[in-house]
């Protein structure tokens, strides 16, 4: 079958048309999928819109974005395990591009189950993003936890956290995003713009502190973590406790010694070891005694959590565009951020 590939191309001045080119042929341990639907990612990929639009580099090439998508398999190469023709596949990474045909390594590419539309499989991708920066969190039954920011990974994360059983309290300048996250079942919210928010989250933590915060949002965020250390709990010696882990592109200046106590600031890489791993994404697996969520196994809890209801994406979903309309979806993450959150694109064939 001859396919007609279109892609999504983001160029110097940060706009974004559709492209025609011929289809790359598959390598081992790749499936070869037509994409149903793809999500757009409001942080990282309109980073770069942004980026562009404001200093616009002549010499800067056009460039193919996109990694969260959802599609049907066509067919596969080499090894592909229980991938089949026919199967429906959330999938992920630098394969999964706003395209309507796309060629994904075997490792990031999952079955979905009956129950989950194509829609709510493509949250797979940051889904595990926040999966992975709640691993790298710890939590523990009944434990305190802060998530600043609750765009799609904020709100993923403070969902998994109350999850595992941690009282979550979700911090956000803007009030659209506060909306969505109540009707994702997050209960204790505060809007943080123009205030600092410690004092209200100490008293929903009363008598106790945050024993852990997570950072998803991008930017200068020295202040957000001063706010953050105010309502961590104390030792008797009088150090601040607890774990604070960074997932989103936000940028921290602080001092060491007692000045930040005995917190412990962790960073947390994507969706788990095994992204951007050439070797693993095409189906190697790590030694299981050595690594227990790899990011396959991450993007396989988040389908079953959306499976099982216990994990709700459908109220993020404010718009759905036509991928013949790219440069609407971009206009509404950038000059919009009060009206748009998830914005998936609907392929065509």
């Amino acid at each position: 079958m001859k396919i007609k590939r279109r892609m999504i191309v983001i160029d110097c001045k940060g706009r974004l048309s559709l492209r025609e080119e011929p289809m790359p042929a598959l390598k081992d341990g790749e499936v070869r999928v037509e994409i149903v639907v793809s999500l757009v990612s409001p942080g990282t990929e309109m980073n770069l819109v942004k980026t562009r639009r404001a200093k616009p580099d002549p010499d800067a090439k056009d460039f193919p974005f996109g990694y969260s998508a959802a599609g049907v398999v066509l067919e596969t190469k080499g090894d592909c395990g229980e991938l089949k023709p026919g199967m429906r596949v959330a999938c992920m990474g630098g394969g999964a591009q706003h395209a309507n045909y796309d060629n994904v390594p075997v490792n990031l590419a999952v079955p979905i189950p009956d129950s989950v539309s194509f829609e709510q499989a493509s949250y797979a991708c940051l889904g595990a993003t926040a999966l992975q920066s709640v691993r790298r969190a710890e939590p523990k039954l009944g434990e305190n936890g802060i998530v600043l920011g609750l765009g799609i990974v904020g709100n993923l994360a403070s969902q998994l956290l109350s999850l595992s059983g941690v009282h979550v309290v979700g911090w956000e300048t803007n009030p659209f995003r506060i909306e969505v996250a109540k009707l994702c079942g997050l209960l204790s919210l505060v809007n943080s713009k123009g205030a600092d928010p410690s004092e209200a989250t100490k008293r929903l933590f009363a008598p106790y502190g945050a024993e852990l915060a997570i950072f998803a949002f991008g930017g200068q965020a020295t202040k957000a973590y001063e706010s953050v250390a105010k309502c961590m709990c104390v030792s008797g010696d009088g150090h601040m406790m607890g774990r604070a882990v960074l997932v989103g592109g936000c940028e921290i200046s602080l001092l060491g010694g007692a000045h930040n106590g005995n917190i412990d600031i962790r960073v947390s890489s994507r969706t788990g070891p095994g992204y951007h791993d050439p070797v693993y994404e095409h189906g190697r697996s790590y030694p299981a005694c050595f690594v227990q969520f790899d990011t396959l196994r991450n993007i396989k809890v988040i389908t079953s959590l959306i499976a099982a209801g216990k994990l709700l994406v459908d109220p993020m979903t404010s718009h759905r565009i036509p991928m013949t309309a790219p440069n609407e979806a971009a206009d509404l993450l950038v000059d919009h951020p009060d009206k748009a959150l998830g914005v998936i694109f609907k392929m065509e064939h």
